[in-house]
């Protein structure tokens, strides 16, 4: 019933960029000459004018790039990558949609990038992905789980608890139906038992009048106890689909309701919308009765088998409507259970997780994202049907961690999950780098994280108990801000960092270094960080002309230098036009190896470092 065989075919279109053009002869010369801002004015010129194609689409997103302007970055290379690309192109997109704290888009990209260099370094450390299970492994543990008592030799899966404290579930317990080519098990049927005060569960009994000689269950209750969703197999209708060359006939799963009398199930019925070409299964239905969840292989998903929900009035229902990106994946998406704060929780197997289905959670009234729910509930085997009753403070689970699939007991452990996010205090801008630390009420560092390129660091903390943040990073004063003590949940902390003006002399503005990447003259996070500080010199004294001077160390010929340290002062000079300086206010010029700092020829790494270098000259103030 649980597992999914599904095979995809992706067909992707290749387009072949247009070519420079007397269009964009403008354009491209500034481009040719670094001057990125006035370069996408003149490339926008173009669009407004509907000459815009897709080599202009990426002229932008490249000017974009190159001057670290991520926001507009990403929009334009989403328009680029409607085509197929170079891997280059898709590396630069996923960076900048990680910039943007856009990591799902981002990881997707990279997947790209990765296909088209697999013997690239980055696809490489790409691929190998060695943080994401480490980061999963240190999230604060949400649940304490047991095995239940209700479990049998056989699968018992899909445990939810009715407010009078019954369980229902499904399971193959019942030998004396005939067996199933699937997993070799009998079919299943629904059962319950009473979840007692004390934790224990008592004996299961079959539930009368509901279970056919077909597969039947999980189920779903209302908050009222007395209508039961449930799967059940199209046989029932008579609706199937025939095989004739292998004479075989084919049915799905469709989803029943029945009413509660007394202490039996009866009046149950198909509902409406069931279709003998996809399946309908695992339903959820929300506390106030107005909206069926459930899952499916139904077109018009994103892969496999996906979330889907229904609103219901009385007999009567709407159109199924799909759950969304932020839900479903390429791959499957089931079980879910939608509980008290709308908050929604299902298993994939396409996010990240430990292995096989992991148990994820999503604030569907928020409408952040999806987030797995960590050890011990979900392990490298199939974790999935997780029931979460708020009121009760207890959720059931399912699991083939042991081999078959089990019920499992899962109790909320109270913990605050506190998310930083490290800004400037002047410009408002996220801060990559900074040094965070939580200090607890004795003065001990409970937890230490660099801040990620879009400024957050997430610590896993104790409920009751009051923290402080702290934050360093060079060019910014420390900053410290006090968390009061928390029932748990999440807890947002906002840490804002004044930056260290430059020292400014009579001649030139000193900053730290301006660090790029290793052969390439485009500004990254460090740089753009940095030069921030020089803008607010610049706003703070509106006269002053600045000449950016950009050396190189002597590894290297000269010319190859020369024409580095020329393309690095160039890239320097346009972000600080496209951050709103004046461009007769800010030049610039490389200077290769002409003018070490440090006068050596067997120069030690450090003597090199000094050397590489950018000044920043006071032409005029």
């Amino acid at each position: 019933m649980k597992k999914l065989y599904i095979t995809l075919s992706f067909v992707i279109a290749s387009g072949m960029l247009s070519a420079q053009n007397k269009d964009t002869k403008i354009a491209d010369n500034l481009f040719a000459r670094y001057e990125y801002v006035d370069a996408v004015k003149e490339y926008l010129k173009l669009v407004d004018k509907g000459k815009g194609d897709a080599y202009v689409n990426k002229q932008i997103a490249d000017s974009y790039y190159n001057v670290f302007n991520t926001k507009e970055a990403v929009t334009w290379y989403a328009k680029v990558v409607e085509e197929k690309q170079d891997a280059e192109t898709y590396y630069r997109y996923a960076q900048m949609l990680k910039a943007e704290g856009n990591y799902a888009e981002a990881d997707r990209q990279m997947n790209m990038f990765a296909s088209l260099a697999p013997n690239d370094q980055r696809a490489k450390a790409f691929k190998n992905d060695p943080n994401y299970v480490t980061e999963l492994n240190s999230q604060p543990k949400l649940f304490n789980v047991s095995s239940s008592d209700v479990n049998s030799d056989k699968s018992d899966f899909g445990a939810v608890l009715a407010q009078d404290n019954t369980i229902y579930f499904a399971s193959a317990r019942n030998t004396s139906r005939r067996n199933n080519g699937m997993n070799d098990e009998p079919y299943l049927d629904i059962y319950k038992a009473i979840y007692n005060a004390d934790g224990t569960i008592s004996e299961a009994t079959e539930v009368d009048n509901l279970n056919t000689r077909w597969h039947d269950g999980p189920a779903a209750i209302t908050a009222d106890g007395n209508t039961m969703y449930f799967g059940s197999e199209s046989f029932n209708e008579k609706e199937y689909v025939k095989d004739k060359t292998k004479h075989l006939k084919f049915g799905k799963i469709y989803l029943y309701k029945a009413t509660k009398e007394g202490d039996s199930w009866s009046n149950k019925t198909a509902l409406p919308f069931n279709n003998e070409a996809y399946s309908m299964r695992n339903p959820s239905i929300s506390k106030d009765g107005k909206t069926l969840y459930f899952s499916s292989d139904m077109p018009g998903g994103f892969g496999g088998e996906d979330l889907w929900k229904v609103s219901v009035d009385g007999d009567t229902y709407g159109e199924p409507v799909n759950l969304g990106d932020k839900i479903n994946t390429e791959g499957n998406e089931s079980f879910p259970f939608i509980a008290e704060g709308n908050v929604l929780y299902f298993a994939s197997d396409a996010r990240k997780g430990f292995g096989g289905f992991d148990v994820f959670s999503i604030d569907l009234t928020k409408g952040t994202d999806a987030k797995n729910v960590g050890v011990p509930v979900n392990t490298s085997k199939d974790d999935f049907s997780f029931a979460y009753d708020v009121t009760k403070k207890v959720a059931f689970f399912s699991s083939n961690r042991d081999g078959v699939d089990n019920i499992y007991v899962a109790i909320p452990v109270c913990n605050v999950y506190g998310l930083v996010v490290v800004k400037n205090a002047k410009t408002g801008a996220v801060i990559e780098g900074a040094t965070v630390s939580v200090v607890n009420d004795k003065n001990d560092v409970v937890g230490t994280k660099q801040s990620a390129s879009n400024g957050t660091a997430n610590f896993g903390l104790e409920c009751y108990k009051a923290y402080s943040i702290q934050a360093t990073r060079s060019g910014f004063e420390n900053a410290i801000v006090a968390m009061d003590k928390s029932e748990g949940g999440d807890v947002n902390i906002e840490v804002l960092m004044e930056p260290i003006m430059p020292v400014i002399t009579p001649t030139e503005v000193i900053l730290e270094s301006i660090f790029f990447e290793f052969d390439k003259s485009n500004i990254t996070a460090q740089g753009a960080s940095e030069l921030d500080r020089l803008v607010m010199v610049m706003n703070e004294h509106p006269e002053m002309v600045i000449f950016v001077k950009s050396h190189t160390d002597s590894r290297g010929n000269d010319k190859y230098n020369m024409d580095l340290s020329d393309r690095r002062a160039k890239s320097t000079v346009q972000y600080l036009i496209s951050k709103g300086i004046s461009k007769d206010r800010i030049s610039g010029q490389g200077f290769g190896e002409s003018e070490p700092k440090v006068q050596c020829k067997k120069c030690t790494d450090e003597e090199y470092a000094q050397n590489r270098r950018s000044e920043f000259l006071i032409v005029k103030k």
